[in-house]
């Protein structure tokens, strides 16, 4: 039980820091769009304020991060089952993140197939 304490308490206090980083990054760089954008429309210049990506795209890039995600994570639990027989316990968890991914797939073609019929 020692051993799972410790690393539970390495994983957060590696992964606290680098999670409010990453905050902090997000909200720098979104701040910056924001000034750019304004300083534009004081010149006069029109912007469009649409999202970066359109909803399909970032449908389309969510399922391949999930899925992605799930395989790596399903394999690593794989190799971990030859020398551990419980890991597969651990690796059929992986189908949440997949089948999580595969639905955003399908919604990306269903927006692209709305888009070409209207």
């Amino acid at each position: 039980m020692d051993g799972i304490t410790g690393l539970a308490a390495v994983i957060m206090l590696l992964g606290m820091p680098t999670a409010v980083l990453g905050m902090y990054t997000f909200y720098r760089v979104r701040k910056l769009r924001t000034e750019e954008r304004l300083a534009a429309i004081q010149r006069g210049i029109n912007v469009p304020m649409e999202p970066d990506l359109p909803e399909a795209a970032r449908s389309r890039r969510s399922g391949i991060l999930l899925v992605a995600g799930a395989i790596g994570y399903m394999l690593t639990f794989t190799l971990i089952a030859r020398i551990e027989p419980d890991a597969w316990i651990a690796a059929a968890f992986g189908a949440i993140p997949l089948t999580l991914g595969l639905g955003y797939f399908l919604d990306s073609t269903l927006i692209r197939r709305d888009a070409r019929a209207s």
